[in-house]
C-alpha cells in the first residue's frame, strides 16, 4: 500500500484538510472555515489525529497564510508572525500538530507550497526552474520555486507587496494594504477591488472599467516578477483571475509592458503557454503540502 501523507492548507479564510498519496489516490478530504485559532487547529488535528494513531501517516505538510517564520534556527519557526488577521499573530501551527500528531510536519507559505504543488503534479511544469506562483484573492501572494525548492530567505517572498506605479488621477483609490497602501495588494487584490467599486470582484461584469485598471496592475506585477526572477513560467491563480478574459488581458498587457527587452520566445511568442491558470484548480495549496510532506520524507 502507498504511504499516506497528510496536508493541511491554511488559509485565512478556509482550511483544507487532505490524507492521499498524490492527486489520483485522495483517501479523505475536509475543508472548514478559518475562525479562531485554537478552535481552528483542533479541527485539524481532529482530522488527522485517526491516522496518525494507527500508524498511517508518515508525515504532513503546512501551506500557511502569512508571514510566517521559516528559520530553522528561530525558536518561533513554524509560527505565523504578523498577520493582520485577528488572532492569529504569533501562533504556532506547526508546533502544534508536531505536538499532537507525532510526526514529522513540513512548514511553508500557501503560495511557496502552491508554486511547489504545481511544479510537483504537473509533467508539463516538472522540468521548468525557477517557477513562479502567484494567487490574486483577498490579498496577492508569490511562491517561487529555485532550484527545486521553495525559495526562502531573511523570511520568504512577499512580491505580492510590491511597489507599482499608481496614477492617482485616473484610478484616486489609495489603497488597501495596512502596511502600505496603495503597493500590488492594495491596489488589485480582491479586497481593493471591492472596496474600490462598491462591490465583491466577481459580481463586477464584463466591460467594467474594473477589469481594464486590473489587469493593468497585475500585468505590472508579472513584468516585474519575469525581471526578478526570470521565471520559466509563471501560474496565475486565485479567485479574482477566474474572470473570463483576464489572463488574456494580463498577458497582453505585461507583453506591452516588457516592450521586447526579454528576448524569450516564451515571452514574445507563446505568452499563452507561459502565463498560465493553476492546472491544479483550487487544489495547488493543499496539493502542494501533501508534496512537502513527501519532499521532507525521501
Amino acid at each position: 500500500m502507498d504511504r499516506l501523507f497528510g496536508g493541511l492548507e491554511a488559509g485565512g479564510t478556509k482550511f483544507v484538510c487532505m490524507v492521499a498519496s498524490g492527486p489520483e489516490r485522495v483517501v479523505e478530504e475536509k475543508r472548514f472555515p478559518t475562525t479562531l485559532p485554537a478552535e481552528t487547529i483542533r479541527q485539524a488535528i481532529d482530522f488527522f489525529s485517526p491516522f496518525a494513531r494507527r500508524g498511517e501517516l508518515t508525515a504532513v505538510g503546512i501551506a500557511s497564510f502569512g508571514p510566517v517564520d521559516l528559520d530553522p534556527a528561530s525558536p518561533k519557526c513554524g509560527f505565523i508572525t504578523t498577520t493582520p488577521k485577528a488572532g492569529w499573530a504569533q501562533v504556532d501551527l506547526r508546533g502544534s500538530l508536531v505536538r499532537a500528531l507525532g510526526v514529522p510536519v513540513a512548514f511553508d507559505t500557501d503560495v511557496n507550497a502552491a508554486a511547489f504543488g504545481e511544479h510537483t503534479w504537473t509533467p508539463d511544469n516538472v522540468s521548468l526552474d525557477p517557477f513562479v506562483y502567484v494567487t490574486v484573492g483577498t490579498g496577492i501572494g508569490v511562491g517561487v520555486l529555485a532550484n527545486g525548492r521553495p525559495l526562502h530567505g531573511l523570511v520568504h517572498p512577499e512580491a505580492g507587496h510590491l511597489v507599482i506605479p499608481h496614477d492617482r488621477e485616473k484610478d484616486p483609490f489609495p489603497g488597501c494594504c495596512p502596511f502600505h497602501g496603495d503597493c500590488l495588494e492594495g491596489l488589485a487584490s480582491g479586497t481593493a477591488m471591492g472596496q474600490r467599486w462598491g462591490q465583491r470582484a466577481e459580481t463586477l461584469p464584463d466591460g467594467h472599467p474594473g477589469w481594464e485598471l486590473e489587469a493593468g496592475y497585475l500585468a505590472l506585477g508579472i513584468a516585474n516578477l519575469v525581471y526578478t526572477f526570470s521565471p520559466q513560467r509563471i501560474v496565475l491563480g486565485g479567485g479574482v483571475p477566474q474572470h473570463a478574459g483576464l489572463h488574456a488581458a494580463v498577458r497582453r498587457r505585461a507583453q506591452q509592458i516588457l516592450g521586447g527587452y526579454i528576448q524569450s520566445p516564451r515571452i514574445l511568442k507563446d505568452m499563452d503557454e507561459y502565463l498560465v491558470p493553476p492546472s491544479l484548480g483550487n487544489r495547488s495549496g493543499v496539493l502542494g503540502a501533501i508534496a512537502l510532506a513527501m519532499a521532507g520524507q525521501t
